[in-house]
């Protein structure tokens, strides 16, 4: 009976994610445009993945972003959970919802706001010529040495609000009494973080770690909006060149292979995560 409850569910599933993630695959031995005949390749499209310079460049960026989307914010998720935790500050629902405030905003509501502000007479160039600091000021989007950090900030902002609130919770639920031992053996604020606070919201890291690593690795809308790939192709992420290929190129078969290879490293990359937080909390 338990299975026929689960049925239904499992048949959406089945419909809407493994039909579709089974098709790519098929898809991906295939030359095909999308309006023809399609003809085998074989394994064609994934050797050219690998040898491809600018694909291999596109999985190198999503992998940078991962630092910006996924490491950022849970040092600094982790930093301001403790510290509002520790110190019991007023108003702390109303701070919830504003850091949380992101996330309820489309990504593309985001990434025009965020053009803006990155644009030759935008607000960040406004600001550094207030502070006397207009030297710096540049069109931050169309350099090539900071359009993918630009773009990076932007997922550390975005972010941030998700990991601190996903921590909050878990040190919401850590025994006073853990506290009160470590002060008495003479243990000061770091040493508190490190032995009671930290060991205690291990999963809680890990579901943030993995929700971030996913976001940073499928990441499309914003660099569509903001950048298109561009300057060259110094920001451009898998799931970008998958849209490319498709829609731009007619190249459906080896876009259906990056989309395939990008699904693997996002299930490796979270298995892995999800392995380590396992091990840590038994």
């Amino acid at each position: 009976m338990a299975y026929l409850y689960l049925l239904p569910a499992f048949l959406v599933y089945a419909a809407f994610l493994l039909y579709p993630l089974v098709r790519a695959v098929q898809i991906s031995f295939y030359d095909w445009d999308g309006l023809t005949l399609a003809s085998w390749v074989g394994f064609q499209n994934y050797a050219d993945v690998l040898a491809d310079e600018g694909l291999r460049a596109a999985f190198g960026h999503a992998l940078v972003l991962i630092g910006f989307f996924a490491v950022l914010p849970t040092v600094v998720g982790l930093v301001l959970a403790s510290i509002l935790n520790r110190a019991r500050v007023r108003g702390l629902p109303f701070f919830r919802t504003v850091v949380f405030l992101p996330q309820v905003i489309a990504m593309v509501v985001v990434a025009v706001a965020w053009r803006r502000i990155f644009a030759p007479d935008g607000g960040l160039n406004s600001l550094l010529d207030a502070v006397g600091l207009g030297s710096l000021g540049r069109a931050w989007l169309g350099d090539y040495g900071t359009a993918l950090p630009a773009i990076g900030f932007v997922g550390t902002w975005f972010e941030t609000g998700l990991v601190t609130i996903l921590l909050l919770a878990g040190m919401g639920r850590i025994n006073p009494e853990l506290y009160e031992a470590a002060r008495l053996d003479g243990a000061g604020p770091v040493r508190e973080f490190l032995a009671v606070t930290l060991p205690s919201v291990r999963g809680e890291i890990s579901v943030a770690l993995t929700l971030t690593v996913i976001a940073a690795l499928r990441t499309f809308d914003l660099v569509y909006v903001t950048t298109r790939g561009g300057p060259g192709n110094t920001t451009s992420v898998p799931s970008y060149e998958v849209y490319n290929r498709a829609f731009q190129l007619g190249q459906v078969g080896s876009a259906a292979a990056i989309g395939v290879c990008l699904t693997v490293l996002i299930f490796a990359i979270s298995f892995v995560i999800t392995r380590i937080g396992d091990r840590g909390d038994s």
